[in-house]
């Protein structure tokens, strides 16, 4: 399974995935990998802020986690994914294994110059969450996941 932790710059993307990373080797005691947005833009020294780039990076990223979850028996995703056609592409990779979490904040945290203007929310459905992390502690948030990913695990 690959839980996708999206939403805009500076909402607890990396934050939550390296809790829920935590949390799930716990319950597991399996190795765990993130796949961090950052991490990859940075590797393939894409500085390409263009949808056009964007997209180039969210499928990279797709694909790796994809390769990955042959290997892990959970994927972290930790990326801003602002665009469905991103998501729906990583969900049809994965026969719809994904779990999206958006992350939504309304406080300044200093980082809105780094918004996507463009972004494109989730729709509610089958195994995607919105959190709002002004709302919920890291903690909180973490357990929320968890819970979702805890009752797809029981319906497969």
């Amino acid at each position: 399974m690959i839980t996708l932790l999206f939403g805009q710059p500076h909402s607890g993307k990396t934050t939550i995935a390296h809790s829920l990373q935590t949390r799930l080797f716990i319950e597991y005691g399996n190795h765990i990998p993130i796949i961090d947005g950052d991490e990859i833009r940075d590797i393939f020294k894409n500085k390409d802020f263009s949808k056009e780039g964007r997209l180039r990076n969210l499928q990279r990223i797709s694909d790796i986690a994809t390769f990955l979850s042959h290997k892990y028996p959970h994927v972290i995703i930790s990326a801003v994914y602002p665009y469905k056609e991103a998501r729906d592409y990583l969900k049809e990779l994965n026969s719809n294994h994904v779990l999206t979490v958006e992350l939504q904040y309304i406080l300044n945290r200093g980082r809105e110059n780094f918004h996507v203007k463009d972004f494109e929310c989730e729709k509610s459905g089958v195994n995607h969450m919105r959190l709002d992390t002004d709302e919920f502690t890291v903690e909180e948030c973490t357990q929320k996941v968890f819970e979702v990913i805890e009752k797809i695990k029981n319906i497969d």
